[in-house]
């Protein structure tokens, strides 16, 4: 009798109730209003930078082609939450259904992923830009640049397929709550009736390889970057070359250190607002933050969108330089 409850307690879920938010019933309204401008500053932000790029020839190099890749992407990964996540303070059971849980749940891996290993090839770029300018232009030819950024999104995509892939076979039972308000890998794992080490097993692998390794590359190149610049003798050579690498080194940081946090705190001793905070700070305002880091650090960028801004666009037979 036992196991046939058991079984019976195992039924297929069919949509998920998110947490999230749940103990500030009384600032729904404001909390929509926050993240709805948030979004609509991630969009126009990072739509901004794509079309400065598209229009302008002067930055029509390798560090922002990977700009605009990295762009695009903070568009789709905050497409991802945000406006179901809006759509929800509206409604009293805030819920998703079960393929829209695993689809969110691809779509976030799969962008998380390719950011990770997309940082990774802009901090090469800036490395042989540095420390080996005169091979920069065949080192980094539009063919090795359309590989990395092709690269980038493989490793996103085979990475997300592989957790959705093992997700997709669990028996699920209840409560379908997910104390958040998004589906992820360590929240469904919990709710599952079914044998989750092969799961556990591709978390581990894949973080090790499109988490953890580009992470220790960017931080390798930077060591060798910032050993480069140091030997450059003249201070404004030295602040030259600092000065084409900071907003990237910035970007690395804000969005390393929050996965980080996001995924390898402890699971215990952090309560609902806090869990929720990290999450924001790393799947909503990081996109948001981006473009704001790009557009303040380089002239380049703040040339380009002035002039679009003001409706100017440059001649099309500006000369096109590759800047190091």
């Amino acid at each position: 009798m036992k196991d046939v409850k058991e079984r019976g307690n195992q039924t297929g879920v069919t949509e998920f109730i998110f947490l999230g938010f749940s103990n500030h019933p009384e600032l729904q309204g404001l909390f929509f209003l926050i993240f709805l401008v948030v979004y609509l500053v991630t969009l126009l932000g990072n739509l901004l930078i794509l079309t400065a790029i598209r229009i302008n020839p002067v930055l029509h190099t390798p560090m922002y082609y990977f700009l605009s890749n990295l762009s695009f992407l903070d568009i789709c990964y905050t497409s991802t939450t945000v406006p179901i996540m809006l759509v929800n303070f509206f409604r009293e059971k805030k819920t998703i259904t079960y393929e829209g849980c695993l689809s969110q749940l691809f779509f976030l891996v799969t962008f998380a992923g390719s950011e990770c290993v997309l940082l990774a090839a802009m901090a090469y770029d800036r490395f042989i830009a540095i420390c080996h300018p005169l091979r920069y232009p065949v080192l980094m030819s539009k063919r090795i640049c359309g590989y990395l950024a092709a690269g980038s999104w493989t490793c996103g995509l085979v990475s997300s397929l592989t957790h959705t892939g093992l997700m997709a076979t669990l028996t699920l039972c209840g409560p379908n709550q997910i104390s958040h308000f998004l589906c992820d890998i360590p929240l469904l794992l919990k709710l599952s009736c079914s044998d989750t080490s092969a799961n556990e097993v591709a978390v581990y692998v894949t973080s090790a390889i499109f988490g953890l390794s580009p992470c220790l590359f960017t931080a390798v190149s930077y060591m060798l970057i910032i050993s480069a610049i140091l030997k450059i003798q003249s201070t404004q050579g030295r602040k030259k070359a600092f000065s084409t690498c900071a907003s990237h080194l910035t970007v690395v940081i804000l969005y390393y250190g929050t996965i980080n946090f996001n995924y390898d705190r402890p699971r215990s001793g952090y309560s609902l607002d806090m869990v929720i905070l990290v999450s924001v700070l790393f799947c909503i305002i990081t996109p948001m933050l981006n473009p704001i880091i790009y557009s303040l650090r380089n002239k380049e960028v703040k040339v380009a969108l002035r002039k679009l801004c003001e409706g100017y666009i440059l001649p099309s037979d500006s000369s096109v330089q590759i800047h190091s």
